[in-house]
């Protein structure tokens, strides 16, 4: 299996299908409430790669799916957009992993159930065995459903090949999986329940954003962007801290959002803007997201992000 020759982002984790119901109108638990349910390929580090290839960047992902229709969407959703699934293992005693998610009638996530057992698959063997494959990344993003040991490995060999190493906390459940690495880490994008965690500080407004956002740089951390809804994100590097507020949009799916933020924040570092001019640009593609029913824009690109910023 030939590597790749241009110069490319590796993206790894979970990478699957997801099915996600928004309702209508108010929702009563215990019983139907009307709305539309969409399924679309999903997965934090598969959204991230799907991201970064509709913006340009050649992209390799390292996942793992079933055999079954579920996969062989992924894979042919991968090969539609550009993204290069040469090591995705195909594992036949494994199922595809799947996202069920709730969304209340404005588009906001009430409740989700994940089933990631499949990740088990990317071992530190795997990492280990693709060592040239990360030596060779022009940065690396994964997400938490990797097990700790294969993070651990990860950030292991990515230390010893001094590559860039960007990480998406995935939930407030795996988002400790972290802690033990932050002085290794490049990049973290983490919401704000997700940033608690990670600080140990709580958030309940901007100032407590940006505070908690500087004490993880003080952690080691060299670039952190924390999320806030619809208050915009927050951001922080040894150099400089601000806020972004939140491009005005209509939300129809909260889902991807910050994947497509993530995806884009990288973009621009990878092409040397100033850390506040990527982080404008991610707050566009995570509003352009929110308006989309799919987990990622099928229309994102680098023209209309910057047109929705003069709007």
């Amino acid at each position: 299996m030939a590597e790749p020759t241009q110069p490319y982002v590796l993206v790894i984790g979970a990478a699957g299908i997801d099915s996600k119901g928004k309702a209508k109108a108010a929702y009563t638990l215990g019983t139907s409430t009307q709305g539309t349910v969409r399924v679309s390929v999903g997965g934090t580090a598969r959204n991230v790669a799907d991201n970064l290839a509709r913006l340009g960047v050649e992209t390799v992902l390292l996942s793992a799916v079933g055999p079954g229709g579920s996969g062989k969407r992924i894979l042919a959703n991968a090969a539609e957009v550009g993204i290069n699934t040469d090591y995705l293992i195909v594992s036949p005693d494994h199922h595809t992993a799947a996202y069920i998610a709730l969304l209340d009638e404005k588009g906001n996530l009430v409740f989700s159930v994940d089933d990631m057992e499949i990740m088990e698959v990317l071992t530190p063997q795997i990492i280990n065995r693709r060592r040239n494959l990360i030596k060779n990344a022009a940065m690396v993003v994964f997400d938490s459903n990797l097990p700790e040991a294969t993070i651990a490995s990860l950030i292991k060999v990515a230390n010893r090949y001094n590559i860039r190493v960007c990480a998406d906390p995935t939930s407030t459940r795996l988002a400790s999986r972290l802690k033990p690495y932050l002085p290794e880490i490049f990049m973290i994008t983490p919401n704000v329940p997700e940033a608690e965690v990670l600080s140990d500080k709580s958030i309940d407004d901007e100032n407590k954003a940006i505070a908690a956002a500087r004490s993880l740089v003080n952690a080691g951390v060299k670039i952190v962007i924390i999320t806030l809804a619809e208050e915009g994100v927050v951001y922080a590097s040894a150099r400089a801290s601000g806020h972004i507020p939140a491009v005005a949009t209509e939300i129809i799916d909260s889902t991807g959002a910050s994947d497509a933020l993530t995806a884009t924040v990288v973009f621009g570092l990878l092409n040397n803007m100033r850390l506040d001019e990527s982080v404008r640009l991610g707050a566009s593609a995570a509003a352009m997201t929110l308006a989309c029913s799919d987990t990622v824009c099928e229309d994102l690109s680098l023209d209309i992000l910057y047109d929705n910023l003069l709007i």
